[in-house]
């Protein structure tokens, strides 16, 4: 004598398929969510937008009319994930102490470092003799343009630069 139906075949096979998908299901799941998750993290970098890429150089006060000043700084460049760091330094000057020109440390005509000579009052390439006035403009040598330009601003009392120079119209 049985007290209750017996389970059949039929239904023992599809409570195991059920179970079975269902494993497979949350196991498909899974794999979407962590998956995607890296997928999004390796691509990520591909897509994210450049900031711009402002560089502090100091306080204003370091900076006197009439006297060209060179001011170093860090660049940091981000690649992806890896952070580069690149020390140089920019010629600034003012006449006002309002209004500031950032000029790139090399020879417009092969890049070249110049100097700044205070006795002449002008910047001088030593290795093929240009020579530019406190603005920037060539005043002899073979530099095909004047000196060329930083970005520059000023944000609370401190001169910010973009270390992509702009190159100046000959």
């Amino acid at each position: 004598m049985s007290s209750g139906p017996e389970p059949t075949k039929d239904s023992d096979l599809s409570r195991r398929g059920f179970l079975s998908g269902l494993i497979f299901g949350l196991g498909g799941v899974i794999t979407a969510v962590l998956g995607g998750a890296g997928t999004a993290y390796f691509l990520a970098p591909a897509f994210k937008k450049e900031a711009e890429n402002w560089v502090d150089l100091g306080p204003v006060s370091a900076v006197k009319p009439g006297m060209p000043a060179k001011l170093e700084f860090v660049e940091r460049k981000r690649d992806a994930w890896v952070t580069a760091e690149r020390r140089s330094f920019a010629w600034v000057q003012t006449s006002n102490g309002r209004d500031f020109t950032a000029f790139d440390p090399r020879c417009t005509h092969l890049g070249c470092p110049y100097r700044w000579d205070s006795g002449k009052g002008q910047f001088l390439c030593p290795c093929h003799t240009a020579v530019f006035d406190v603005n920037g403009k060539v005043v002899s040598g073979p530099a095909p343009r004047g000196l060329d330009r930083f970005p520059i601003k000023v944000v609370g009392g401190r001169l910010m630069i973009r270390p992509q120079p702009e190159k100046v119209k000959a």
